[in-house]
């Protein structure tokens, strides 16, 4: 149930960041209030302790970082919504993976040992669905502490989504792409740190 939970969330940021003005829209969240009051939307501010809710294609800096064959180099930890330590306690099913990012095909294939998170695109559409100004916003707005993270982080949340139907892929997986320098899987409420391979 928490599992459902915690990717129901994710991906009611998913399809809210596609509604409304064609504004940029800043979110913020409160502290200590029930999850539906937390979220509020204000188009004018856009401080450094926001995440910026808004489905846009990649930049040309995000790209360059962002396309290549990557490697799942080593378990990180989980969401605090969920913990799949019973199904990952190590990564080991994970570790060693590759998935496969270029502007025209994705593959998540890689994944042999869960058929579930393996998706095949050919021009796959790449958009970051939200930015986070620093790692506090980012865990705030997640519930994900990424470990090793500096407080200036910017964390931008990218989607992978069929062209033809706009919906992002089955898998349940997304990626954290830190500073343009650092990227990182998120399956499900597991998150993984990738290690670039090939350009």
């Amino acid at each position: 149930m928490k599992k459902e939970l915690g990717v129901l969330m994710l991906l009611s940021v998913v399809l809210l960041s596609g509604c409304g003005s064609d504004k940029p829209e800043t979110v913020s969240q409160g502290s200590g209030e029930s999850p539906s009051k937390q979220v509020t939307t204000n188009p004018e501010q856009n401080t450094s302790d926001d995440c910026t809710v808004d489905r846009i294609s990649l930049d040309s800096e995000t790209e360059k970082y962002f396309y290549g064959t990557w490697n799942v180099e080593k378990l990180l930890g989980f969401a605090n919504s969920y913990n799949d330590a019973s199904e990952y306690p190590t990564g080991q099913k994970f570790i060693g993976a590759k998935i496969i990012i270029e502007k025209d095909f994705f593959s998540s294939k890689g994944l042999k040992n869960y058929k579930k998170y393996q998706s095949e695109l050919k021009n796959p559409l790449y958009q970051i669905i939200s930015t986070c100004y620093n790692s506090d916003s980012f865990y705030k707005f997640y519930k994900i502490d990424i470990p090793d993270s500096n407080i200036n982080d910017v964390v931008k949340v990218i989607d992978v989504s069929d062209p033809s139907t706009k919906l992002g892929i089955p898998s349940g997986l997304n990626f954290f792409a830190v500073n343009n320098n650092r990227l990182i899987l998120l399956s499900e409420a597991t998150i993984f740190e990738l290690k670039k391979i090939t350009d």
